[in-house]
């Protein structure tokens, strides 16, 4: 079993940034591959971005690149989503997601409000 844990998420004005972590636990970390997911009210759930377990491929949804950034801390068993020129269609509950051959796992969610 693992647990994911998401932090890092609060109001931020358009065009400023955020960062978010999730921490996992309960298993090896280095063999799944991480994504960021994020759904707004009314919304499918969508990916945002994913990392594989090498760290060096990584996709983004087209409405996030060049302002998003996914990486991966194996020692800390973390990973990040960088966030900057926030836009207000940013404005979601944000989850963390690692995958492997044998399943998947979600965290709780972390609410990132874009609003001035």
């Amino acid at each position: 079993q693992v647990q994911l844990v998401e932090s890092g998420g609060g109001l931020v004005q358009p065009g400023g940034s955020l960062s978010l972590s999730c921490v996992a636990s309960g298993a090896d970390f280095r063999n799944f591959n991480l994504n960021w997911f994020r759904q707004a009210p009314g919304k499918e759930r969508e990916l945002v971005g994913s990392i594989d377990t090498t760290g060096r491929r990584k996709n983004y949804a087209d409405s996030v690149k060049g302002r998003f950034t996914i990486t991966r801390d194996d020692a800390k068993k973390t990973v990040y989503l960088e966030m900057r020129s926030l836009k207000s269609e940013d404005t979601a509950v944000y989850y963390c997601n690692a995958r492997w051959a044998w399943g998947q796992y979600w965290g709780q969610g972390t609410q990132v409000t874009v609003s001035s």
